[in-house]
């Protein structure tokens, strides 16, 4: 494994095609998903990531169940989530959902908290959006200590109390999964990374650099705040979103199509516009790998890299195509390049490995001093 994990996250939209005026069915694109997955193991990528949304035009509400599914046709690819909805999901049904997983894959997973950006979905599952921030701190405690704790006394704002409770499966070797916490504007949430030292993902797929940035210098700053380690030491993930052809022209001549009529960006700034503002590069391998290389500029080294590329009503046939040349011509120079002049106290990307070499030397320490 190379200090530093690539891979892709993908939100599961159903989106027409707007070349042809095709909408894949919703089996057609969680089969898609799966094909991505396997496709991303096969072409040498580190991690596969899926959203989680319970809203028509997504289809992946249930990301266990096919991250379990994936797990069991893959032999080396990190399992997580692109959002894990710690807002309206029980905390203790994603402490048993992701134990489950994580004993299935081997260690092979880790997951991404997040509030979601759909704000119908609060009273679908019985919660109040305008607790948002609140909900996402009082689950995740109550996650963080289920995982941590055999039996657990617990009370809180938002849901009933439990007494003597014990999460099952205990997590896989007594070590929970990373966790990730991602957010593009909320200060609260890079505070809260801080606070656990886990990871903070970014995903700076829409934001100019200069907010990114911000956010991750809070989160470092606090990080070494709360004693986890040095600012360089946190554990930093981006997001980012390319397309690309052989030469550049191509890429922009047959991505604008899909990229004008996105649902998420389309009928907004213009194609060019959107590529100086923030980090989607539309181009060839090159100037991803450019472009890309600049995100350690900006935001100082750090441990994982995962991209957009099967959205907007793009063909499984092209996201395919595009996996091909991330894995081939752009991934093994982004981990040359990236690993030149790396000091030797960041860490590596997590890995269910990692995690417990870490848990054994901090026992360890205690140990040895006698206490």
């Amino acid at each position: 494994m190379s200090t530093m994990q690539f891979g892709i996250f993908s939100v599961g939209d159903v989106t027409t095609d707007p070349t042809t005026g095709r909408t894949p069915s919703e089996h057609e694109r969680i089969k898609a998903m799966v094909a991505i997955a396997l496709k991303a193991e096969e072409v040498g990528l580190d991690v596969f990531a899926t959203g989680e949304h319970h809203n028509p035009p997504f289809v992946p509400s249930s990301p266990t169940t096919m991250l379990g599914y994936v797990a069991a046709r893959t032999e080396r690819l990190i399992l997580s989530t692109a959002t894990t909805l710690i807002t309206t999901s029980d905390p203790v049904k994603i402490a048993e959902d992701f134990a489950m997983l994580q004993h299935l894959a081997d260690g092979r997973v880790d997951l991404m908290m997040g509030r979601g950006n759909t704000g119908p979905v609060y009273p679908w599952f019985g919660q109040d959006i305008r607790q948002g921030i609140p909900l996402a701190i009082e689950n995740y405690a109550l996650l963080h200590q289920l995982w941590r704790e055999d039996v657990v006394d617990w009370e809180g704002r938002f849901r009933t109390p439990l007494q003597g409770f014990t999460s099952t499966p205990r997590p896989l070797d007594g070590v929970p999964p990373f966790v990730w916490h991602g957010s593009i504007r909320s200060p609260e949430i890079a505070e809260q990374a801080a606070y656990y030292g886990d990871g903070f993902f970014h995903n700076n797929i829409f934001w100019p650099i200069e907010h990114t940035r911000q956010m991750i210098r809070l989160y470092r700053e606090r990080y070494a705040h709360y004693g986890h380690g040095t600012p360089e030491q946190a554990i930093v993930g981006l997001g980012g979103q390319v397309f690309m052809r052989k030469n550049s022209q191509d890429a922009v001549r047959e991505f604008r199509p899909y990229f004008d009529n996105a649902p998420v960006y389309g009928h907004g700034p213009s194609l060019e516009d959107f590529t100086r503002e923030t980090p989607l590069t539309v181009g060839s391998p090159q100037e991803v790998i450019d472009r890309t290389l600049t995100f350690r500029e900006s935001f100082g080294d750090y441990q994982r890299q995962l991209f957009l590329m099967d959205h907007a009503g793009l063909p499984l046939k092209t996201v395919l195509e595009q996996l091909d040349i991330l894995g081939e011509e752009v991934v093994p120079v982004l981990r040359k390049e990236f690993a030149v002049g790396r000091p030797s106290e960041v860490p590596d990307g997590p890995t269910h490995q990692s995690l417990i070499t870490r848990r054994d030397a901090e026992q360890a320490e205690p140990a040895a001093s006698g206490s």
